[in-house]
């Protein structure tokens, strides 16, 4: 068996793909408002970022789809993987994955 063939045991790969699932998926919540009249919400949407962290392509995306709907973005709260949807859904109503 060669040097590099060793690297790429069946051991190693699995241990890969299990510290780092492809296809995971990456959540953000805001707090966003409109004008006229003035309301305010919390919203949960999916978005791609990889790694799943906290960026200013977070935010500028966040923004983006926001801006569309008629909303300005005031923040995003955090950034999370699927294990965190259900704690948040109940307080983001009806704007739980909307936008």
């Amino acid at each position: 068996m060669t040097s590099t063939s060793r690297l790429f045991s069946p051991a190693l790969l699995i241990a890969l793909l299990l510290a780092s699932p492809a296809g995971a998926e990456c959540f953000a919540d805001y707090k966003a408002k409109q004008e006229s009249p003035y309301r305010l919400h919390y919203g949960v949407m999916k978005i791609d970022s990889d790694p799943c962290t906290m960026s200013d392509s977070v935010s500028a995306t966040v923004s983006g789809r926001l801006q569309a709907a008629g909303w300005q973005l005031l923040s995003v709260q955090s950034v999370f993987d699927e294990s965190g949807l259900e704690s948040r859904k109940q307080d983001a109503g009806g704007y739980f994955l909307r936008f």
